[in-house]
């Protein structure tokens, strides 16, 4: 109890002197850029002025970006949230359940092989797929919508992209400008240029010395975070290519790759989730593990770690067909939503190969075809909900964040069990990935 109170001071403090810090390079920025400074704004809008600043002392050109990669300042703004922060530190919630309301889905592309990631932009303009085939598709979400209304000549799907030699594992828009990334099977993080309608090639390329499963910008888009099969976590310098480990980290009882990396609303804080069961918290400026909370899921590997807005808990999946929400101070976990299983899929997997190897690009190994799903957890728009896969049972369920209620479960209209659940953070609109199908299916309330 001390240990976790002396950390939770710590942090505290850290949070105080770092804002502190913030206010006086804000005004700094502010200043430069002839920008009103009100301290009352969200924490983000430090990184658009920071952004801003870096613009004007290179000439109008970020950092290793060209200038015709630059969007107007409406780009990358994240809207205000629907709601305000919700408080999880309640053991015990009082009062019934949120109802939310019944979605439909649309086919919207095909990938030729298993569909594995997908992401949304922060302003929630564009979404991106990426696929076992190598490609990574690029979607609008205006024109998806267009289409969705009945109109015959939009056009949703505005980019492809070929540039890897194995299967994507996982994407990331850059926070300020028109940057696509992706990781892959190929040890290999690439940059893509969507505002360049002809390019199909990335335009830098990070070549790391492990398979790159999980990658996350940054906010303020100069540092990019990558788990791999190594234990570690990697962070680039985006502008000098350099990598970075973390200057402290727990020797004892690491034993495996990292599945997912995200970092937190203000990069003040990363998270780590790991095959050996492990979550791991670094302070996003020293680079320090500050807590590792062991066993999260039992045995099993954790598959996914997400922030709330306010950074103060984590959503994680596991395999053991659980989803827990872990305040950070403490490392407890406060909430536990169950009833999404998890499959064992070493033989089904084999089963379904056979059904439709032809149809498996020639870069899908057999190795990297055992790892065909691997869902994740997640937090709608509002944070008032948690949705997640069963694979079980082939659905998307929904549970009420608060009380843990499950609250709906859909069909999931993929033929065979969905990879990936991605949520739009600003609208409720969220895509799922399919195994079997090869679709990305676009999700959104039923009128």
């Amino acid at each position: 109890m001390e240990i976790s109170g002396s950390l939770e001071q710590a942090l505290q403090e850290g949070n105080i002197l770092r804002q502190l810090n913030a206010l006086i390079v804000a005004s700094d920025v502010a200043s430069a850029t002839m920008t009103p400074l009100n301290v009352e704004v969200s924490p983000n809008r430090l990184l658009e002025l920071v952004s801003k600043g870096l613009a004007a002392e290179n000439n109008g050109s970020l950092r290793g970006v060209s200038s015709s990669v630059l969007l107007p300042t409406s780009y990358g703004s994240v809207a205000n949230p629907r709601t305000a922060s919700i408080d999880f530190s309640a053991t015990h919630v009082k009062g019934s359940s949120k109802a939310l309301p019944k979605h439909e889905s649309k086919q919207l592309s095909e990938h030729k092989s298993v569909v594995r990631c997908a992401r949304f932009s922060s302003d929630g303009m564009f979404f991106a797929t990426g696929g076992a085939d190598t490609s990574i598709k690029l979607f609008e979400v205006p024109k998806v919508k267009q289409m969705l209304s009945g109109d015959t000549q939009a056009r949703p799907l505005i980019r492809s992209f070929y540039d890897h030699a194995e299967p994507i594992n996982d994407l990331d828009f850059h926070p300020r400008s028109t940057i696509l990334v992706s990781s892959a099977k190929d040890n290999c993080i690439k940059f893509f240029d969507f505002s360049k309608t002809t390019a199909k090639r990335a335009f830098k390329v990070f070549q790391d010395t492990h398979n790159v499963r999980s990658v996350s910008f940054h906010p303020s888009g100069e540092f990019l975070l990558a788990g791999t099969d190594h234990a570690v976590p990697h962070l680039y310098d985006v502008n000098t290519y350099q990598c970075f480990l973390p200057s402290s980290f727990p020797d004892n009882g690491v034993n495996g790759g990292i599945n997912q990396v995200r970092y937190s609303s203000t990069g003040s804080v990363y998270v780590t989730a790991s095959k050996d069961g492990a979550i791991r918290l670094f302070d996003g400026v020293s680079a320090k593990c500050v807590r590792s909370i062991s066993s999260a899921h039992g045995k099993a590997e954790v598959t996914s770690a997400v922030f709330t807005r306010d950074q103060r808990f984590v959503l994680s999946s596991g395999k053991d067909s659980t989803v827990k929400l872990w305040e950070i101070a403490s490392g407890r976990m406060v909430k536990e939503y169950i009833g999404a299983k998890r499959l064992k899929l070493r033989s089904q997997v084999m089963f379904s190969l056979s059904n439709f190897s032809e149809q498996l690009g020639p870069a899908y190994s057999e190795r990297s075809s055992l790892l065909l799903w691997v869902t994740q957890a997640i937090f709608n728009d509002t944070e008032e909900f948690v949705i997640s896969i069963d694979e079980g049972n082939n659905e998307v369920v929904t549970w009420d964040a608060r009380t843990a209620e499950k609250v709906a479960k859909w069909p999931s209209n993929h033929n065979g069990v969905p990879r990936w659940i991605e949520h739009s953070p600003v609208e409720p609109v969220f895509v799922t990935c399919g195994t079997t199908d090869r679709s990305v299916r676009f999700w959104k309330e039923s009128v």
